[in-house]
């Protein structure tokens, strides 16, 4: 019997090299077009959210520079 020189921690990981299996598995089921129609569609939702997200959200989080010049010129202003 053939044996590791190495120790293995599991018996079934020094095992894993010689085991075959003879049973194949069922083949997959194609999905129907309203499964891939559904899929898409929540697909696209969500993309579409996030360049919502992003299309709304960098303007706001970008910093107003007009206002800053205007409060500076106001109190130039008034020295």
């Amino acid at each position: 019997m053939f044996r590791r020189r190495e120790p293995v921690p599991f018996a079934f990981v020094a095992e894993a090299d010689r085991f075959r299996s003879n049973v194949t598995p069922p083949p997959r089921q194609r999905a129907s077009r309203a499964q891939i129609l559904s899929q898409s569609l929540v697909t696209l939702t969500v993309v579409g959210g996030l360049a919502g997200a992003l299309l709304f959200g960098v303007p706001a989080l970008q910093q107003d520079s007009s206002t800053s010049d205007r409060v500076h010129q106001s109190e130039a202003a008034h020295r």
